[in-house]
């Protein structure tokens, strides 16, 4: 595990879900994807995923398909907590 905080995941939204569903096969994953859709962690879940390469299971919104295509597009990022914040900040300016 990271030097993250790991505090957010008493914060998550699939706390109180059933597990297996985070874990489904691909035509069940965008259902699974619902529930990171309104998470207060959303964030700090993907990043502790991609941080540590999990290769299984919807983490933060994307499944591992999609992760492993972000990580082969940004293989040299560090620290991705850092680098979703700065994207939500820009995000959130351009919209308010």
């Amino acid at each position: 595990m990271t030097s993250m905080n790991t505090d957010w995941r008493e914060n998550s939204a699939c706390g109180s879900s059933d597990a297996d569903a985070l874990f489904a096969d691909s035509p069940h994953q965008n259902q699974a994807k619902i529930v990171c859709a309104g998470c207060p962690v959303r964030t700090e879940c993907l990043a502790e995923a991609l941080d540590e390469r999990i290769e299984f299971g919807v983490w933060g919104g994307m499944t591992e398909r999609e992760r492993r295509g972000l990580l082969r597009r940004k293989p040299n990022v560090a620290s991705w907590l850092s680098v979703l914040k700065a994207a939500r900040s820009i995000t959130v300016s351009r919209a308010g």
